[in-house]
């Protein structure tokens, strides 16, 4: 009896300690878009050139007052690949939800009509502290339809402040393959003027560095960018699939003295995190050689079903933010501690809400941003109009870690915390002795419990 009241306060207090601290920033039923009139709005839809239940958001970036969204053309009629909202502007249409977006950097830019189009299918941006916008252009469109291939994929940098583009990078012959599709990025940009910019390309698993100072681009390779053949197992919503996706979520730390930083990543089809010193990426000969092969170091496994999605890192507390999928889940860990299942933290969790959490990101006000979009619904099955389908949650970086391994703990916890596990091993050996004996154990363990319930761990 003891053995069940202790199993039912444990589980008590474990899911106690889950925060769920992000808030509903914007929700959407449908994407929609603001074309200059109604009427321009209304002509697009009569000529397919705008199909709201095609339009899906999966990155995000905030910066400045903007908060842009990528999105793809998956299928045809999404009439903008990359806009953005004010975060300023508290208006609401009529069912209360938040505003529609405004293409960038404009309505031409999205023109698939031009004979060299700027923008065609990009899945995820980064605003650099430069002032600089970097969009990871795919340059293809209709994947779950007529597949279109319009060029090479290419980098295109915008100047945030006037949206013009600055320089577009189209990347040579050799540096993507057949299958290749680049959906993230990450920017090492401590020297504004040497700025390197990594991609990665899930669909033939490859790292492409790209330079800013000398405007060259060159592919890296290595074992640890493939897919794991045991982690294609997805069960989402009750969808239950199958991918074989490579190299994905790509996150920065801090430069350390050497001036580099670590780049973390891992594969989508992996429970596996890894990491390797950007001075031997940015090293153009030898991280095209096959020598670097040892440079590449394994953190460690998250665990079963926690093939993990984009990640982000704060710079400030050294904090790494991950999705889960397959766990409807956002995660952390505190780079300053060693990879294991202690060190790391549930943020939030929901099988209503969090369907799917494609991007997350932490701006420059230290706020941590996660969107969840139900990708599995609408690849496999269909999206529901009347529904909430899209939602971009929000919360400062202190309240999102609060109560977890990834909170920075500022006092030390009372010794009967500290000492909360010899309490429960001194009962496995209560089996002989008196019930009040017992009964007085319980009672400790419930008013342990209750100060764990109480204090930040």
């Amino acid at each position: 009896m003891l053995s069940a009241n202790l199993g039912l306060l444990l589980l008590w207090a474990l899911s106690a300690l889950g925060n769920d601290n992000l808030r509903v920033a914007y929700e959407w039923r449908e994407m929609d878009f603001k074309y200059d009139t109604d009427d321009l709005r209304w002509t697009a839809i009569e000529r397919g050139a705008f199909k709201p239940a095609n339009v899906i958001p999966f990155g995000l970036e905030v910066a400045g007052h903007r908060l842009f969204i990528t999105t793809p053309r998956w299928r045809s009629g999404v009439p903008a690949s990359l806009a953005y909202l004010d975060l300023n502007d508290t208006s609401s249409d009529q069912f209360g939800l938040k505003p529609a977006l405004k293409p960038f950097p404009s309505w031409q830019a999205h023109s698939l009509q031009e004979a060299e189009p700027e923008l065609v299918s990009p899945f995820r941006v980064r605003a650099d502290r430069c002032g600089r916008l970097w969009v990871l252009d795919s340059r293809i469109s209709g994947i779950l339809e007529q597949t279109k291939i319009y060029g090479a994929p290419q980098l295109l940098v915008y100047d945030l402040h006037n949206d013009d583009l600055l320089r577009r990078h189209v990347l040579p012959e050799g540096q993507f393959k057949q299958g290749s599709l680049f959906a993230n990025l990450a920017v090492e940009d401590a020297d504004c003027e040497n700025t390197y910019v990594y991609a990665a390309d899930l669909g033939s698993p490859g790292l492409v560095v790209y330079s800013w100072r000398d405007q060259e681009s060159w592919r890296v390779q290595h074992h640890f960018f493939h897919p794991d053949p045991l982690a294609g197992n997805f069960s989402i919503n009750g969808i239950e699939f199958q991918w074989d996706d490579g190299l994905y979520g790509l996150a920065l730390s801090k430069p350390m003295e050497s001036g580099y930083s670590t780049l973390y990543f891992h594969p989508l089809c992996s429970t596996m995190e890894f990491s390797v010193d950007t001075g031997i990426l940015r090293n153009k000969s030898l991280s095209t050689s096959p020598e670097i092969y040892r440079e590449f170091k394994v953190l460690g496994s998250r665990g079963p079903n926690t093939q993990a999605g984009a990640e982000f890192l704060d710079p400030e507390t050294g904090v790494l933010f991950y999705t889960l999928p397959n766990l409807n889940e956002v995660a952390c860990w505190r780079t300053a501690t060693d990879f294991t299942h202690n060190s790391q933290s549930r943020i939030y969790m929901s099988n209503d809400t969090m369907i799917f959490p494609s991007d997350i990101k932490v701006d420059d006000q230290k706020r941590l941003w996660v969107l969840s979009n139900q990708l599995p619904v609408f690849i496999y099955d269909e999206l529901y109009p009347g529904s909430i389908n899209f939602r971009i949650f929000t919360a400062s970086v202190s309240d999102a870690v609060k109560n977890t391994a990834c909170e920075i703990r500022t006092s030390p916890l009372p010794d009967v915390i500290n000492r909360f596990a010899d309490i429960l091993n001194t009962n496995i050996n209560l089996k002989s002795n008196s019930g009040a004996s017992l009964m007085g154990v319980s009672s400790l363990l419930v008013i342990s419990l209750a100060l764990l319930m109480g204090l930040r761990l």
